[in-house]
C-alpha cells in the first residue's frame, strides 16, 4: 500500500502553503476561485482524504484569533492587547497571543506558526524591519488582517490600519507647554527617522512652529533607562531647556526618575508631558501629564471591528484615527490636584 499523501503534498502539488489549503478544507469564502480550483485539482491527482474529524481535534478550524504585539513588556500595549483578547472571548473566540519583542525574524516566525494553526484573523502591531514581507504571506493565506497602532505595510485595502490621532497629541502636549510659558521645549525619546516616532512628532513641530520657536531632539529606545538617562544628560549639559514632551510615558517616567537624582523638582523647575497616559502616570510623584490614548478602549474597539469583518463581512476602513486628549497633571502644571 502506498503512502497516504498528506495536506502538504496536496499544498506542494498545488503549488499553495498549508494554510490555504486549510482555508479551501473550510469552505472559505477568504480563497480565489482559481486556487480553489487548483487545490481540489491537486487532492484528485493524490487521491487526497479529508479526515474532518481528526482536523477538529486538532483544533485547526475556525474561531482563533492571532493577536501580535510588538512590545509586551510596555504597558500601554498590554492594556490595549488584554482589552482586545476579553472582547474576543465574550464573543466567543480564543485569542492566541505573541510577543515579537522588535524582533523581525521572531515576527516572521509567529505569523508563519498562526498561519500553519489555521487563526481566523490576525490583528496585529508590527515591528519595523526586516529583509522579508511577512504580510505578503498573510495576503497568500486570504486571512482578514487589521494593522494597529503602526503601519508597515501601506497596502490597506488590504490590511486595513488604525491607531490614535498622535499628531493631534503631540500639538496639544506643546500647545500647553507653550501656555505655561515654556520656550526651550524638546522632544525626548524614540527611534529617529521611525514613522511612529515622526507622527508623535509631528504635532510638538506644529506648535513649535506656530509659537516662532526651534525645536528640538534627543532621540533613544522609549525606555525609562534612556529617560532617566537624558535627565541626567539636560541637568548637566543643557540647563536653559525647560520643558520636554516624551514619545511615551515610560521614557517621561525615567526622567522624572532622573530630575530626582539630580535635585531638580519636575514640574517646578522642568515640565514634563508624556505621551500613552498608562495607569502608572496617575500615580507617579509628581503626577505625570500625558497625552491620553485610552489603550483598553482602543483594543475593544479593534477588536469589534475585526469581528464584524469575519462575522459579517463589514470590512474596517483603510484607515481609521481615534481622538486623544491631554491630561495634565503635577509634572507639567504643579498643583496639589490633578486637573
Amino acid at each position: 500500500m502506498g503512502k497516504r499523501a498528506t495536506i502538504l503534498d496536496v499544498a506542494k502539488k498545488a503549488g499553495v502553503s498549508k494554510s490555504t489549503v486549510s482555508l479551501v478544507l473550510q469552505n472559505s469564502s477568504l480563497v480565489k476561485q482559481q486556487t480553489r480550483d487548483q487545490v481540489t485539482a491537486a487532492m484528485e491527482t493524490l487521491g487526497y482524504v479529508y479526515n474532518r474529524s481528526a482536523a477538529g481535534l486538532r483544533g485547526a478550524a475556525s474561531g482563533l484569533i492571532g493577536l501580535i504585539i510588538n512590545d509586551l513588556r510596555n504597558p500601554f500595549f498590554t492594556e490595549f492587547a488584554a482589552s482586545a483578547q476579553m472582547c474576543f472571548a465574550r464573543q466567543g473566540y480564543s485569542t492566541v497571543i505573541a510577543n515579537t519583542d522588535e524582533k523581525p525574524d521572531i515576527q516572521a516566525q509567529v505569523i508563519d506558526s498562526m498561519i500553519e494553526h489555521g487563526v481566523s484573523a490576525f490583528v496585529i502591531s508590527p515591528t519595523y524591519g526586516g529583509e522579508d514581507r511577512p504580510f505578503d504571506r498573510i495576503e497568500r493565506a486570504g486571512i482578514p488582517t487589521m494593522q494597529v497602532l503602526r503601519q508597515v505595510d501601506e497596502r490597506t485595502d488590504l490590511f486595513p490600519f488604525a491607531s490614535h490621532d498622535y499628531t493631534a497629541g503631540g500639538r496639544l502636549a506643546g500647545e500647553h507647554l507653550i501656555a505655561q510659558g515654556c520656550r526651550k521645549i524638546a522632544f525626548v525619546g524614540g527611534i529617529e527617522d521611525r514613522p511612529i516616532t515622526l507622527e508623535r512628532m509631528s504635532g510638538y513641530h506644529e506648535a513649535m512652529t506656530a509659537g516662532g520657536l526651534a525645536p528640538q531632539a534627543f532621540y533613544g529606545r522609549p525606555s525609562r533607562a534612556f529617560g532617566r538617562d537624558i535627565a541626567l544628560h539636560l541637568a548637566k549639559e543643557h540647563r536653559d531647556i525647560e520643558a520636554a514632551i516624551c514619545f511615551s510615558d515610560l521614557v517621561a517616567l525615567g526622567m522624572l526618575s532622573g530630575f530626582a537624582e539630580a535635585g531638580i523638582r519636575a514640574g517646578r523647575d522642568f515640565r514634563i508631558v508624556g505621551f500613552d497616559d498608562i495607569e502608572e502616570s496617575s500615580i507617579a510623584y509628581p503626577r505625570l501629564s500625558s497625552v491620553r490614548c485610552d489603550s483598553a478602549l482602543f483594543g475593544q474597539n479593534a477588536a469589534e471591528a475585526m469581528l464584524a469583518w469575519i462575522t459579517a463581512g463589514k470590512r474596517p476602513p483603510d484607515q481609521k484615527r481615534y481622538d486623544v486628549d491631554l491630561v495634565t497633571r503635577q509634572s507639567s502644571l504643579w498643583e496639589e490636584r490633578d486637573v
